[in-house]
């Protein structure tokens, strides 16, 4: 018998510990996590992230790697809250009539 009623989610590839090195390597890919917050749990900067990733992955990988890191608004704090204001801006509940 199941004991809760939701499914019990595996995910393929679940974060490391905190103080490991393939922790920094996982936070670096995740799209949520920020350099902020690196900085805050490990103390890298983001140069000290990118110089890491371009010393442990393949070029081909990095090369990707950057490519995604510069279009997603998400791994930069400010560059977040900016496009949530700017998103919210667009949208007004006013516009729509119930």
């Amino acid at each position: 018998m199941k004991k809760s009623l939701r499914p019990i989610t595996k995910s393929k590839n679940s974060e490391p510990k905190e103080k490991n090195w393939d922790w920094v390597i996982w936070a670096a890919w995740a799209d949520r996590v920020t350099f902020e917050d690196i900085r805050e749990k490990t103390g890298f900067s983001e140069d000290d992230v990118i110089r890491f990733m371009r010393r442990s992955l393949k070029t081909s990988s990095f090369k990707l790697w950057r490519k995604r890191v510069k279009s997603k608004s998400t791994k930069h704090r400010k560059k977040f809250e900016y496009s949530r204001k700017k998103l919210n801006t667009k949208v007004n509940k006013s516009d729509y009539q119930i």
